[in-house]
């Protein structure tokens, strides 16, 4: 019997190119992955990867088997979703992954809208960038939040994959609370805070995207910006006073001192949260009783951002309602 995790396992190989990344894509090590690719070629009695001492590549019977691996876990998954909705109960468990101020954001009301169903048991995952959708593409997560700056909608794999709209979540401006711009009553002009010491993500995470077109028309970031990252850090760093930064205004739920927060242009970069879903679960009672719930905490979470944004002093729009 071939087991369905090495059968995943192979699959991802097969994707990736490597153990190595395959490994990284899954939150394995590189030796746990070979070993499991190991004990499936034991399983199928056929040696399914030609090894060397450097890299690792499918024979052609493993090329055979990683083909019809997605098609044996669809099925597979298919076939348990059926099993879940004809029993008619929500039972189960399920796998949430989320970038982590969503993480924190949800939590607390995920668990409130899913604790009366007894059977159920939740698992929420914090996740890095771009690791959400890989979990849930490899079964590795049932359901992903997962934020995009770009205003496209997602892919969603060749039709394997559902995208839902949670929420669009503004960028906002940070500052230590001694700092002039602390003070509503001083204008939020960008053009003046080319020369701060501004506090941003390292290249290729998501926030960093953010800063990065809010600064554009500036220049760009100066050469001097502070790189670090998680957004928690980010603020705790502003709150010593080390600089300022452009966060997203959920990223406020973090609760961090210290701080003054302003609002900035309506047309300042902002990102949208979705919901990922494996297309092959969607029929399974437990993974519609948690996309309900994840929707009806969308909606609150976004009201409570809306009202702690209405509490932040604007940026003091110019007579032609622009970035003055």
């Amino acid at each position: 019997m071939l087991d369905l995790r090495r059968l995943q396992l192979l699959k991802e190989f097969a994707d990736k190119g490597t153990i190595a990344a395959a490994a990284a894509s899954l939150g394995y090590t590189a030796s746990a992955v070979s070993q499991q690719l190991s004990a499936l070629e034991r399983e199928a009695g056929a040696q399914l990867l030609d090894r060397t001492a450097r890299s690792a590549e499918l024979t052609e019977t493993g090329r055979l088997l990683a083909d019809q691996a997605e098609q044996i876990l669809a099925l597979v998954e298919a076939a348990e979703a059926v099993l879940d909705e004809r029993r008619g109960r929500v039972t189960g468990r399920v796998t949430v992954a989320a970038f982590p101020t969503a993480a924190v954001a949800f939590a607390p009301r995920l668990a409130q809208s899913l604790r009366r169903h007894t059977g159920m048991q939740l698992v929420l995952r914090q996740t890095t960038e771009g690791a959400g959708v890989r979990q849930v593409s490899a079964a590795e997560a049932d359901i992903a939040l997962v934020d995009d700056w770009t205003g496209r909608r997602p892919d969603t794999g060749a039709g394997k994959l559902r995208h839902e709209h949670l929420l669009r979540d503004p960028m906002v401006l940070a500052v230590p609370e001694g700092h002039r711009l602390a003070d509503p009553a001083v204008p939020v002009e960008l053009e003046r805070l080319q020369d701060e010491a501004w506090i941003a993500a390292p290249q290729g995470e998501p926030s960093r995207y953010g800063t990065d077109a809010l600064l554009a028309e500036l220049g760009g970031a100066p050469a001097a910006a502070w790189e670090f990252e998680g957004l928690g850090t980010i603020l705790s760093l502003v709150s010593r006073g080390i600089g300022i930064a452009a966060v997203p205004a959920l990223s406020l739920s973090t609760g961090t001192g210290g701080l003054a927060f302003r609002r900035l242009p309506e047309d300042a970069p902002s990102r949208d949260v979705y919901m990922a879903v494996r297309a092959a679960s969607l029929r399974r009672p437990a993974i519609g009783v948690t996309q309900r719930a994840l929707k009806e905490a969308a909606i609150d979470v976004q009201r409570g951002m809306e009202e702690v944004l209405d509490r932040i002093p604007g940026h003091h729009p110019g007579p032609n309602g622009g970035r003055g």
